[in-house]
């Protein structure tokens, strides 16, 4: 029997969220930045106050966008060789495209600065692991420019990978190059919408708060039904209720209203409901992501995408630890176990350390391994006449046979007993000293150093790379002031600066 997902509220509990959410909506609402989004929100039905900013979002504009959001679609990697589905009842692995450092055991801190050597590795191991199927800038290449971020990753991620990517909706002009730039690869803007390659990532910010930055990019990424994680990342006691139940509340704002927006853009593209959500830490502050809370926050909001019959995006393999101790193991396997006992359909976040801003090459073959576990252990136990043994019971009882001798047993085991590759290590230790004495970080770079020997990506053909090369030549003219004039962020908030981008 398949394990029983885990359920944090009642279906009567779940129904109090959501009517309390729907009532915050229509009378309090959420800041949006945008006029261009308030405008489209406002013909739909939606109420300004022009002195708070506040859009109120009205149940019947609500309960009807709702009710287009998919709940299911594919992805797809640059070539199209490779695609896997999301959907609101099977869970997909996934990394998270926030580390700006990268282990370095070379360095006194332990960690240094990510440069774009560190992104393509990156990109290569996730393309050969077995259990992880989409990265998502996970390593900031921080020695190029800023504004040309997405271009580098882009190419890497076209020349290294055969699996899907996702990059932030950060902006209308950089999300219209990753379009063009992923158009060129696919080859057409019709293929790239008919069979998507892209994850957008869409942050509100809390407490109740669109900008007008992630809105730029959220109009392209829908317009071309590029999915998008839709991802508060409150913290319970800072930017949200410290109750984990008023936090659910306030994020479910978030969420829901930016579905709403997105499925007004362009209806019927694909979204997550997602939750990166997590508690402060009462000492310090600082977010608590490895903690026990984070967890049940998460658990709930897979109980409120199920309600809403969205596919779920939540964290899994998240830890506060700086180092690889066991507070970095312990984070790690209970926020992973948490997420996908509870049904979370897209859990990210592998191969992260230190709030998600670390990241090591090591632990993505770690979590690899761990998610194999993980499904493993969440297949329950299988129960039919084989399993049951009866037979076999009575056979070593009355024959005197060892259960190693069995047919029944060389046939089960594989079936039955999870045998780690190589993040376990059960020898004896005469064994283990013999073979090195090598810890769980040591195996873990033997299998990175292996994998980067021989992975192969699908490269990039010679008219693929004129026509990115060109690209190249608009995107590096850019300055940053430049960049933030095309958003409108230093003038009004007029959205007629920025349709000339729209194509």
């Amino acid at each position: 029997m398949r394990m029983n997902l885990l359920e944090v509220l009642t279906k009567d509990e779940i129904e109090l969220i959501h009517q309390n959410t729907i009532e915050l909506l229509e009378t309090i609402g959420v800041k949006i930045e945008s006029i261009e989004a308030r405008n489209l929100l406002i013909d739909n039905g939606a109420e300004f106050d022009k002195n708070s900013k506040y859009v109120k979002f009205p149940e019947s504009l609500v309960k009807e966008t709702i009710k287009i959001v998919p709940d299911s679609f594919s992805l797809w990697g640059p070539d199209g060789s490779f695609n896997f589905e999301v959907n609101a009842s099977s869970t997909k692995f996934a990394t998270v495209g926030t580390p700006v450092k990268i282990y370095d055991p070379e360095k006194k801190s332990g960690v240094r600065k990510s440069l774009l050597e560190d992104t393509i590795k990156q990109i290569r191991v996730v393309d050969s692991l077995k259990n992880i199927v989409c990265s998502h800038v996970d390593v900031w290449p921080g020695d190029v420019p800023y504004t040309e971020t997405h271009y580098h990753s882009i190419r890497a991620w076209a020349e290294h990978s055969f699996k899907p990517y996702g990059l932030g909706c950060y902006g209308r002009v950089a999300s219209k190059d990753m379009m063009v730039l992923t158009s060129i690869i696919a080859g057409g803007e019709d293929e790239l919408k008919k069979r998507p390659r892209l994850i957008g990532f869409f942050n509100p910010t809390s407490p109740l708060m669109l900008t007008k930055i992630m809105i730029n990019g959220l109009f392209v990424f829908a317009k071309y039904k590029q999915p998008i994680i839709i991802a508060p990342a409150a913290s319970a006691g800072a930017t949200a209720p410290v109750s984990l139940a008023g936090l659910l509340i306030q994020t479910n704002m978030e969420v829901l209203s930016s579905i709403v927006l997105t499925e007004l853009i362009n209806p019927g593209t694909p979204v997550f409901y997602s939750t990166m959500n997590c508690p402060m830490d009462p000492p310090s502050g600082n977010v608590a992501w490895g903690s026990i809370e984070t967890g049940l926050i998460t658990a709930g909001a897979a109980q409120l995408a199920r309600f809403y019959n969205i596919p779920s995006r939540g964290p899994g393999a998240v830890t506060e630890s700086k180092c690889f101790d066991i507070q970095n193991g312990f984070e790690r396997f209970m926020t992973l176990f948490f997420a996908a006992q509870a049904g979370i359909n897209y859990i990210t976040c592998a191969g992260t350390y230190e709030s998600s801003l670390a990241e090591a090459l090591e632990l993505l073959v770690i979590d690899d391994e761990l998610i194999e576990m993980i499904n493993h252990g969440m297949k329950g136990i299988r129960i039919n006449d084989e399993t049951l043994a009866i037979n076999e019971i009575k056979r070593v009882a009355t024959e005197g046979k060892n259960y190693m001798m069995l047919k029944h047993t060389s046939k089960n085991t594989r079936k039955e007993i999870f045998v780690p590759k190589f993040i376990s290590d059960r020898d004896k230790r005469g064994v283990w000293r013999r073979n090195g004495s090598k810890d769980i970080i040591v195996r873990a770079k033997e299998k990175v150093n292996l994998i980067l020997k021989n992975q192969v990506g699908p490269g990039i053909a010679p008219e693929v790379d004129k026509e990115l090369k060109e690209y190249f030549k608009i995107i590096a003219s850019r300055t940053m002031d430049g960049f933030r004039k095309a958003e409108g962020l230093d003038e009004s908030d007029d959205p007629e600066v920025i349709t000339n981008l729209e194509g």
